[in-house]
């Protein structure tokens, strides 16, 4: 079985600045393929854009508004993203849950404390989104 150590997306370049390649990716819906689309709102696309900096892409003067690239991360990153968003506020609401109904407080001051509990630690990723962003950055790779 192959072993999948990256994560790609293809995309087109749509602008070069002085810092950063900007590339455009369609993020389709799973039955975006499907014949009934047109008259299904679960088929739809969003377009995304995604700087990268000149510094991750190697050989930049190669690269051209309108050139196919594939957008690439780490697996490993990849999965750090998905625990950092899902699974950490996820025990973080839990525990609070488990905690707090153990105080004597009410059921519903027990949902909403845990849940501010979960909003603090969100406020905090968005506080140090900075440092995330350069741990979580995407490289580019030219498609031949």
């Amino acid at each position: 079985m192959k072993k999948i150590d990256k994560i790609e997306h293809e995309g087109i370049i749509t602008e070069i600045s002085d810092n950063f390649i900007t590339v455009e990716i369609v993020n389709k819906s799973a039955c975006a393929a499907c014949h009934a689309k047109g008259v299904c709102v679960a088929g739809e696309e969003e377009t995304r854009y995604v700087d990268v900096p000149y510094n991750i892409s190697s050989l930049v003067e190669d690269y051209k508004v309108g050139d196919k690239v594939n957008l690439v991360l780490n697996q490993s990153l990849g999965v750090t993203a998905v625990f950092i968003s899902y699974a950490v506020p996820l025990v973080i609401f839990i525990l609070l849950l488990l905690i707090l109904s153990n105080t004597g407080l009410s059921e519903p001051m027990v949902g909403l404390l845990s849940l501010a509990g979960v909003a603090v630690y969100y406020l905090f990723v968005f506080l140090f989104r900075d440092r995330l962003e350069r741990i979580f950055t995407f490289s580019i790779e030219k498609i031949n």
